[in-house]
């Protein structure tokens, strides 16, 4: 008998994951969440461009370093939704206004979760709870589908239940979809449902606990433009306003979409082709 409960607590031993170790905060300014076993893993270098290369979301722009900055200096923020058109630079903004708050002198801590990490989050918090560290938790391409329970665990982060979220974590997230689940979906269930206003409730109001919504919509041409300059004149990379109209409007043609991740790709092959290194 005392055999077998050792072999038990043995195999629920080998099932629960150990506890992290103590993060040392002071190695890096940026850290990614990994799980199996839970540890946040320093990230030297974030790949981001500086906030004043980002072109066509002023309003966002403003809003959400607005944001951040009284949260860095331990006044009240709101966790930010941001979604809207895919390429427009959502966690492009996210990254450049930690590293522009980082270059005014404000100890910020970015921390990435991926989605599908989110049930882990309650231990991600136990690890930020209490450090002297303010944390700007970030999950990049949040969506859910129908059967997804991931979005409970992210009401933990939002609301915080029972002990609340930590008041120096602060939680950004990016999607394509402004309700982080797809139109139709939305739809389908409500049409199904024997009381269609509670069919998707849960989930849809799961967007409402962001204090922030910032929308991102698709540039039109002259931003389209606007944008490659801005890279052409801080890389420095010289080229007739003419050729780059033509060359920039043909390669977003050949795309079949204009957006800020259209204007890099096309940069990133000018820059090459003159032999200008990024």
């Amino acid at each position: 008998m005392k055999k077998a409960v050792k072999r038990i607590a043995a195999a629920l031993e080998r099932l629960s994951p150990p506890p992290a170790p103590a993060p040392d905060f002071a190695a890096a300014d940026a850290f990614l969440w990994h799980i199996s076993p839970d540890r946040l893993q320093p990230v030297p270098e974030v790949a981001r461009i500086p906030l004043s290369l980002l072109v066509g979301v002023d309003s966002a722009r403003d809003t959400l370093l607005a944001n951040t900055l009284r949260f860095a200096r331990g006044l009240p923020a709101n966790n930010a939704l941001l979604w809207g058109a895919r390429g427009m630079g959502k966690s492009s903004l996210v990254k450049a206004i930690h590293g522009e708050l980082l270059a005014r002198g404000e100890a910020l801590k970015l921390v990435e979760l991926a989605r599908e990490d989110l049930a882990s989050v309650a231990r991600l918090l136990g690890l930020l709870r209490g450090s002297a560290e303010r944390f700007l938790l970030f999950c990049d391409d949040l969506s859910f589908s129908h059967d997804d329970e991931q979005y409970k665990s992210l009401k933990a982060v939002l609301d915080g239940g029972i002990e609340g979220r930590p008041e120096n974590v602060l939680f950004y997230a990016t999607s394509n979809r402004r309700h982080l689940m797809p139109r139709d979906m939305i739809e389908n269930e409500r049409s199904s449902a024997i009381n269609p206003s509670e069919a998707v409730e849960e989930k849809v109001s799961l967007s409402d606990r962001f204090g922030l919504w910032l929308g991102f919509h698709a540039c039109d041409q002259g931003q389209y433009l606007a944008m490659i300059r801005r890279y052409c004149e801080h890389y420095g990379v010289e080229i007739e306003e003419e050729t780059l109209r033509a060359e920039a409007i043909e390669w977003a043609a050949t795309r079949g979409a204009r957006s800020g991740r259209v204007a890099w790709q096309y940069f990133t092959d000018l820059a090459g082709r003159r032999g200008v290194a990024l």
